[in-house]
């Protein structure tokens, strides 16, 4: 406890799975937590969950971070709320799924939208209080960045999600002469209340399993402990990697 004691931490999605979890566990290290999700009502419960630990939960819900203004507001009010940015944590994503021939056009822009555009817009707005830190940008990639699934549907979500890939290596090279790290992860088939339907249809589960050495799908809070060691000091010589968190479904 006390990795991330001082820091203030922006966190998207803190009503989800992985980023409810990151919210609790950022503050039990001692971070200030900034959290924002398109569900309020979820948010909420976070915020619960953090208020019977003793923690507070600063930010607002809803906010739409795929609208450019609202990621500003939402980054500035974080600024005036907290009086720094130590930790961009871009967790929240939304995609939809379908076989490319089928993809509408649609949902092909819902998921750059939201799972590329998004990114961008915090990135942008909260750089320069990052570089006045020396601050982390952890952005949330997939193993869908480095491979195909035998679960058809994936092609919009493998794109946005390689071009979160990329888009952090080159944030490492124009944050190392400001003192800006950014690391991606790239978690593989993790058990959340968005994939809940996934694991209860078991010709899903077999699929999104199948080559996974641990043969089992992976917890938030796996993910999460590998964004608090990246978040903190004892990670300051890692920038530009991906970190991959998938079981070992990559080692084959």
């Amino acid at each position: 406890m006390g990795r991330l004691k001082g820091k203030v931490a922006l966190i998207t999605g803190t009503g989800g799975g992985q980023g409810r979890v990151a919210a609790l566990r950022f503050a039990r290290e001692g971070a200030l937590v900034v959290g924002c999700d398109t569900n309020a009502a979820e948010h909420q419960i976070t915020a619960d969950l953090l208020s019977e630990e003793g923690f507070t939960l600063y930010g607002s819900a809803p906010v739409d971070l795929g609208d450019h203004e609202q990621a500003k507001a939402w980054v500035e009010a974080a600024v005036a709320e907290c009086g720094k940015i130590d930790i961009l944590y871009n967790n929240a994503s939304a995609a939809r799924f379908a076989p490319v021939q089928d993809m509408s056009i649609e949902d092909w822009n819902f998921t750059i939208r939201n799972e590329v555009d998004l990114l961008f817009y915090t990135t942008k707005y909260a750089w320069n209080h990052l570089a006045e830190q020396k601050g982390v940008i952890i952005n949330v990639s997939s193993t869908a960045a480095w491979g195909g699934s035998k679960v058809a549907g994936i092609s919009a979500h493998s794109a946005a999600k390689g071009a979160v890939v990329s888009f952090t290596r080159q944030l490492a090279v124009e944050g190392a002469p400001v003192g800006i790290r950014a690391v991606s992860l790239s978690p593989g088939f993790i058990a959340t209340p968005g994939t809940a339907a996934f694991m209860e249809n078991p010709v899903a589960r077999a699929a999104l399993l199948d080559g996974v050495l641990m043969d089992r799908p992976g917890e938030p809070e796996e993910v999460v402990s590998m964004a608090v060691f990246v978040a903190s000091d004892e990670a300051s010589f890692i920038t530009g990697s991906d970190i991959v968190i998938d079981g070992g479904l990559l080692a084959i």
